[in-house]
């Protein structure tokens, strides 16, 4: 059994090729750039004006003559002399010799002239060539992930395409003759099967799309034969259950037979005790316990790290932040806890129902608590560490 922080700390130290591959940006959100962006345009591409009013060199005069007009996607050039003013619009292009755009509210208009009520300053509402990004910069740096923003942006200086990490597939065996699918009556002894529903949603939101779910009867043989197949399918492996030593706990001889090795098991925290984790080649195994509640905690503690960092993430952990508790609480275990709880104006309260079985208090949880093995009592006001969930 090894402590929560050296499982971390081989879970991060594990080495593996990333791929890529190209996507539209339109397919590419929440994706990771596996190289550098160059932008191929000046943005703006031209002199823009920032308002909607009239363009004018500026002079010492207040009143100018309107010879002509300028609308967003017109790309003529106005020439305008002195004491000539063009109406122009939010986005148009700025006549070349105009060195000003004065707003429409600082002016009056009468007989096709205007006159100035507030002067402005030269250079005032005109954004420049390249005031945002100049053609041949560096504008998204490798690591940086797509968000809604970055995917506009692209757009807007022309880019249609980008290489990004590919996402891992990833395969679910559910183990548990006990278990029984939702939307049928209950049978005498089982009890409905979440784990596979829960586990798929948590890759999901992480924009993990390619998931296969097998189901395996608690039996040698079948255990090791749906474990071939996942490995076939996927670049890693999610196994719920069977993981502990009973009589109808199969999986890690099974994953000897498929030539899974063992990097560790056994994780010296509550809930999740039973945690394995190996590799095949570049394929990797998690053994998650079964009690929903456990493998939840284990996905976000140690298989969500490894997923982000197959997927090209330079911040692959949940973020964390500490906070002061709202009430105390004994560790008399000896190990690292892991507690749902409810943080909001940076005091956290430690829920309870916090038994490895229980998903109640975990749905209305925002963080996990991490309490260390070596504290054994933490009380109200005191500072502990909190992992964000809902991020």
């Amino acid at each position: 059994m090894i402590s929560s922080v050296n499982a971390i700390k081989k879970i991060e130290s594990v080495k593996f090729e990333t791929l890529t591959e190209q996507l539209n940006i339109e397919n590419a959100l929440n994706r990771t750039l596996a190289h550098d962006l160059i932008t191929p345009i000046n943005m703006p591409p031209f002199r823009q004006s920032a308002m909607d009013g009239y363009a004018i060199k500026l002079t010492n005069s207040n009143t100018y003559n309107i010879i002509d007009e300028s609308k967003a996607g017109d790309g003529r050039n106005i020439n305008l002399n002195p004491g000539e003013a063009a109406r122009i619009f939010t986005g148009a292009m700025v006549p070349n010799n105009a060195d000003t755009v004065v707003i429409q509210e600082n002016v009056t208009k009468d007989s096709g002239a205007i006159t100035i009520t507030k002067r402005p300053e030269q250079f005032d509402n005109i954004r420049p060539i390249g005031e945002q990004v100049k053609r041949g910069e560096i504008v998204l740096r490798k690591g940086i992930k797509l968000n809604p923003a970055a995917i506009g942006f692209l757009a807007g200086i022309g880019i249609q395409n980008v290489i990004v990490y590919k996402s891992p597939k990833v395969s679910m065996v559910i183990t548990g003759n006990e278990l029984q699918k939702a939307g049928q009556e209950l049978e005498e002894g089982k009890i409905f099967e979440s784990n596979s529903v829960m586990l798929e949603a948590a890759l999901k939101k992480i924009n993990i799309n390619e998931i296969s779910i097998f189901k395996t009867r608690d039996t040698f043989n079948e255990t090791k034969e749906t474990i071939a197949k996942s490995l076939d399918e996927s670049d890693v492996v999610l196994i719920s259950g069977g993981i502990s030593v009973g009589d109808y706990d199969f999986v890690q001889e099974a994953l000897k037979v498929n030539e899974v090795d063992e990097i560790f098991y056994k994780v010296n925290q509550k809930p999740g005790k039973p945690l394995w984790f190996g590799r095949k080649g570049d394929q990797f195994v998690f053994g998650l316990p079964g009690n929903p509640a456990s493998a939840l905690s284990c996905f976000y503690i140690y298989v969500t790290p490894l997923l982000n960092r197959l997927m090209g993430s330079q911040s692959f952990h949940l973020p964390k932040i500490k906070s002061r508790t709202l009430s105390g609480y004994k560790n008399n275990t000896g190990k690292t806890l892991f507690l749902k709880g409810i943080l909001k104006n940076n005091e956290v309260e430690i829920l309870h129902g916090q038994q490895s079985s229980m998903l109640h208090s975990f749905a209305s949880s925002n963080v996990l608590v991490r309490i260390p093995s070596d504290t054994k009592l933490i009380n109200a006001g005191n500072e502990v560490e909190c992992i964000l969930l809902n991020t």
